[in-house]
């Protein structure tokens, strides 16, 4: 029996020898690969922290004390330790563990995530809760130095420090390797290297040596070649000791020992203390290690040659919605040279690569902070520029309050690219972009648009960057239909649909990727004898008006589908606009997402279980139309 499958708890940790925790790791890192491999995840991370997180359960007392992950992609080790490794083969498909640490799942996961720099808040909120209680426990953030860019991370810092609780921040460095631990003394020269007294000695020395003819020039340039690095060994801390924490490393994340040894030091200390561990991203898997980047999240993979998994004989998929934008984004930009990009830190993950090489005077990469983003594009569109932000749809959440006082308000040309807008999979509902239609509705000067195919997204683009106002276009993740790609693309009247078939009994309004279903379940329901017409809404805001209106004209039935949850979204849209219309005797269906998380898994799943596949669709709108209602509005 492997030493994994003898761990059914973090107490199972605690008997192990220093060379077994060795071994150990080695087990892990193998099932992650394996489990990976089948069902795609975060991988290069994951592998990073097994030592780290094997330390962790080592030297705390999970669930008693609280162990909170930031964005939580890299908990995979940490599910497999408690009591989650005969379930692990499920991780992110449907009904299976989710790739995120989630309350409901385990009692070891006190906190879910899924975005980053939200640890250090909930750490401290777990830490404040103790301590009012009288309990005594640990609480121990881990966040990475990605997550650490987000504004959230920093407040909550300045308010831990502030507040100087009993609380553990490990901050999981894997952006570069490190020199051994120089303890103490790195604390002592820390403290010192900016104080008065050296300052005024270093100001002293150059003085000295610029007055040797001759040998004080290159002297100096010696001294202050030592002194660089000598403050990039030792300076690492100062930061979080102003922030009101002791520190602790930099600590070599993937030696066992030392991380047992600094963590047993962070809980003597009884304040608030930050261990700084430096890790590889992918360690243990060749593959993975030479290119972080494309392993930080992927789909299946051959174990053996690292290649993506394809079908036999498959033909090459369309190209995604992503590079269509990315590509499109190019061919505009090089007619304007006023069109710049910015995404939050997320160049790749929005195909913008490419234009990064082309226009890198254009292209700005703000970290994770999405508030920033849209702050700093508004500041880019008041000085006559065209800025695009391409950010995922459950990331622009964050920013809501810059959408509205800093873009809409100033009624400001900003184009919004906003990917992953529906159901993205088996990340779950932290990553569903599902509220933005809700969010961006009720916005003034918005416009809201969504493409049908990778063809209009083109289109949709282009036109956001001839408008004075605030534009969104939302597109899903992954392939696009196939249509052909022809031609420049196309200006669009803002605020109108287009009619995509005609019928008499009843009118289906779609928006964005459920145009293709919504024309598929018309051809289902012409089977069965009910005949259906279809709009392709385009813009969730404004409204085409007048197609609404002579759609429910012709057929007195009006259905409404969109991947997006159906309070606030283009549904109510409509049925705000029947009522202000007084057409209160028109038969109304809204199809969306019901009033509560998505789970993750297939999209095809998710959608099927949603009722928003073809078959579906046309099931319940001939349940509609045959029962004669008048407004009908679908739960599940």
């Amino acid at each position: 029996m492997s030493l994994l499958d003898q761990i059914n708890s973090p107490a199972d940790l605690k008997p192990l020898s220093f060379a077994e925790l060795a071994n150990l790791a080695a087990e892990i890192r193998e099932r992650l690969i394996e489990v990976c491999a089948v069902n795609g995840g975060h991988v290069g991370a994951s592998l990073g922290v097994v030592e780290l997180t094997l330390a962790l359960h080592y030297c705390f007392d999970s669930p008693t004390d609280r162990i909170v992950w930031d964005v939580s992609h890299q908990a995979y080790a940490h599910k497999l330790l408690t009591g989650r490794r005969d379930a692990f083969a499920t991780l992110r498909q449907a009904g299976g563990l989710s790739g995120f640490t989630c309350r409901t799942e385990s009692p070891h996961d006190p906190f879910g995530a899924g975005h980053a720099g939200t640890s250090v808040s909930a750490a401290l909120g777990f830490a404040a809760a103790r301590d009012i209680k009288g309990e005594h426990h640990k609480t121990i953030a881990v966040i990475g130095d990605g997550a650490l860019t987000a504004g959230l991370a920093f407040e909550a810092l300045n308010h831990g420090g502030g507040l100087a609780k009993e609380l553990i921040v490990v901050l999981n460095d894997n952006e570069f390797s490190i020199a051994p631990n120089v303890g103490a003394l790195s604390a002592y020269l820390s403290r010192h290297l900016a104080g008065d007294t050296y300052q005024a000695l270093r100001a002293f020395v150059e003085r000295l040596l610029n007055r040797l003819p001759g040998v004080g020039e290159p002297m100096l340039r010696a001294a202050r070649s030592v002194e660089d690095s000598l403050k990039q060994a030792i300076l690492p801390g100062m930061l979080f000791e102003e922030l009101g924490f002791a520190y602790i490393g930099p600590i070599k994340g993937h030696d066992i020992k030392a991380l047992i040894e600094a963590f047993g030091r962070a809980a003597k200390l009884h304040r608030p203390v930050l261990v700084h561990c430096a890790t590889q991203k992918g360690k243990g898997y060749p593959f993975a290690e030479k290119d972080p980047a494309k392993w930080h999240g992927l789909g299946p993979y051959d174990v053996a040659t690292g290649k993506p998994r394809t079908g036999t004989g498959a033909a090459t998929p369309p190209p995604t919605y992503m590079r269509v934008f990315g590509d499109t984004l190019i061919e505009l930009a090089e007619r304007d040279p006023r069109i710049v990009a910015i995404t939050a830190a997320m160049e790749s993950g929005t195909g913008l690569t490419e234009f990064a090489r082309r226009f890198p005077d254009r292209f700005f990469d703000v970290g994770i902070a999405e508030q920033h983003a849209a702050t700093f594009a508004a500041a880019l569109a008041a000085d006559g520029l065209r800025p695009v932000a391409a950010i995922y749809s459950t990331f622009l959440q964050r920013a809501f309050d810059q959408l509205i006082h800093d873009v809409a308000l100033q009624r400001l040309g900003v184009t919004f690219a906003i990917d992953r807008a529906g159901l993205v999979g088996e990340d779950g509902p932290t990553h569903h972009g599902v509220f933005d239609l809700a969010y961006l509705r009720p916005i003034p000067n918005f416009v809201v648009m969504a493409p049908k195919d990778e063809q209009e997204l083109r289109h949709m683009l282009a036109t956001c960057l001839t408008l004075d106002t605030p534009a969104a276009v939302r597109y899903p993740r992954g392939a696009g239909l196939g249509v052909p790609l022809d031609g420049a693309p196309e200006l669009l009247e803002v605020g109108k649909g287009e009619w995509l078939r005609t019928g008499n009994d009843v009118t289906l309004l779609a928006l964005g990727t459920m145009v293709a279903p919504a024309l598929a379940a018309a051809g289902l329901l012409a089977r069965d004898g009910i005949d259906a017409q279809v709009v392709n809404l385009r813009f969730a805001k404004p409204l085409d008006h007048e197609i609404i209106l002579a759609a429910a004209a012709t057929t007195g039935r009006l259905v409404t589908l969109e991947e997006g949850q159906l309070a606030g979204g283009v549904g109510s849209a409509v049925a705000e606009l029947l009522a202000d219309t007084q057409h209160t005797g028109v038969a109304l269906l809204r199809l969306g997402l019901p009033d509560q998380f998505t789970s993750h898994g297939a999209r095809a799943q998710l959608l099927a279980a949603a009722g928003l596949d073809a078959d579906s669709i046309a099931h319940r709108i001939a349940t509609f139309v045959r029962a004669g209602t008048t407004w009908a509005v679908e739960r599940r």
